[in-house]
């Protein structure tokens, strides 16, 4: 006995480019943080940067990026700014040989003024929406980076 075409469940086809949709999302989500956190004379990576040195401690530059999941002369660009405005400092680390990424008390206060636009981003964004699907949405690309972070054997053994 056959199945009817339209009882019989079928898988569903990725269709388009997953890169140039992601992107678009990205730029799009990123455009809207901006505009709120710009208030406190922040970007969002800036806002993200500064977090993750506040959170992370006095931290060697290559942690830092690797946490961040950015290449290093990606760090190194976008610390410019923060040490700029004395937000950030790099100092030598334990052996002279290493840095060491440091936020100044200024750096805390401004990301302390980010910390409330940062707030309002996230609450506008949850709003638009929907706070259900911000939560699978975050569920969802915390299993794909699991998955992109996986060794591939490209030898096929």
């Amino acid at each position: 006995m056959t199945t009817p075409r339209s009882i019989r469940s079928v898988a569903p086809v990725p269709t388009g480019c997953s890169s140039f949709k992601l992107r678009q999302l990205s730029r799009r989500v990123s455009q809207h943080f901006d505009h709120i956190v710009c208030a406190a004379g922040l970007k969002t990576t800036q806002y993200s940067l500064l977090s993750h040195i506040v959170k992370l401690g006095p931290v060697r530059p290559g942690e830092l990026a690797a946490v961040m999941e950015m290449d290093a002369s990606t760090l190194t660009r976008n610390l410019r700014p923060l040490v700029d405005q004395g937000w950030v400092v790099v100092v030598a680390g334990a052996d002279g040989r290493s840095r060491c990424v440091t936020i100044t008390s200024a750096g805390r206060a401004k990301r302390i003024e980010a910390r409330r636009e940062w707030k309002r981003a996230q609450t506008a964004l949850n709003a638009r929406l929907g706070a259900g699907a911000v939560v699978r949405l975050h569920a969802l690309i915390d299993k794909c980076l699991l998955a992109m972070n996986e060794p591939v054997d490209v030898a096929g053994d």
